[in-house]
């Protein structure tokens, strides 16, 4: 039996066969609308044929045609400029009280003794029911509709804030304070990133808050704002106008979660999460 020559050239090897490439798949971005529009299409169907009474709940080409009269005479734009100016100074005061008591009783032991106990006692206390409360504290003006929204708005802030804190892993911090970092430094590279998802997630379910809480405060003696558009035209049965109320909240609440959303993604650059296939 012959033995194979060293200098024998060796066999030529396969090239390995193209891979075809992935079917690229549609984008889904407008995937998202396609409920919505199934939705408004079916109400506007029903309301043509009868099913829905008019004086009940109108189709939604009469709540458009009612919101354009409003638009078209200034009436929308006064209230919902009101509206706008109660939630976000509401949110403000709320935001800004619940993010440092926050971080004072996340950073701070003894700021974890003294805050979070009557935080969580208060937490269980249903805030749009201590509306007769706050109208004997604050009165029935302006007053009582800012409390409200700053009263929603601060414990899902607060508590993410907390919560944000003190998941951060400690051994980061013990990294940061080997590696010579301040402590100003350890806050600012270390325990403000570890906190910002949580952050922004009580941010979102603050504006949440803030808008459901909007809604009951301009129901109680208020002259200007979408919840007092609603109430007047609940006297005069004037239902399209009622529901494009609701629409209006239903759409600032949108807009602002999805800014949010747009200002988180650009902010935390850094993470990557899990993706839906």
């Amino acid at each position: 039996m012959s033995r194979t020559s060293l200098t024998e050239a060796p066999a030529a090897v396969s090239a390995p066969a193209p891979v075809a490439p992935r079917a690229q798949r549609p984008p889904r971005r407008w995937w998202r609308l396609a409920s919505p529009i199934v939705l408004v299409l079916g109400w506007e169907l029903a309301a043509r044929t009868g099913l829905l009474a008019p004086e009940k709940l109108p189709a939604p080409s009469d709540v458009l045609a009612a919101g354009w009269r409003l638009a078209r005479d200034g009436t929308l734009a006064i209230h919902l400029l009101d509206s706008l100016t109660r939630a976000g100074t509401g949110l403000l005061i709320g935001g800004l009280l619940a993010l440092i008591l926050g971080a004072v009783a996340g950073l701070l032991r003894l700021g974890d003794d003294l805050v979070d106990p009557p935080v969580q006692m208060a937490r269980m206390l249903p805030h749009l029911g201590l509306v007769p409360l706050l109208i004997i504290w604050v009165g029935i003006g302006e007053s009582l509709k800012i409390s409200l929204v700053a009263l929603g708005a601060f414990f899902p802030i607060y508590f993410n804030t907390y919560a944000g804190i003190r998941d951060i892993d400690e051994r980061l911090v013990e990294a940061a304070r080997t590696c010579g970092l301040g402590h100003a430094a350890r806050l600012r590279h270390v325990v403000l990133p570890g906190a910002l998802p949580a952050l922004f997630l009580g941010l979102r379910l603050a504006i949440g808050a803030a808008w459901l809480s909007l809604v009951v405060g301009e129901q109680v003696n208020a002259q200007t704002g979408i919840g007092f558009l609603m109430m007047e035209a609940r006297e005069f049965s004037q239902t399209d106008v009622v529901v494009l109320g609701l629409l209006v909240y239903a759409l600032l609440g949108l807009i602002s979660d999805l800014a949010l959303r747009v200002l988180e993604r650009r902010m935390l650059t850094w993470r990557r999460g899990l993706r839906a296939t």
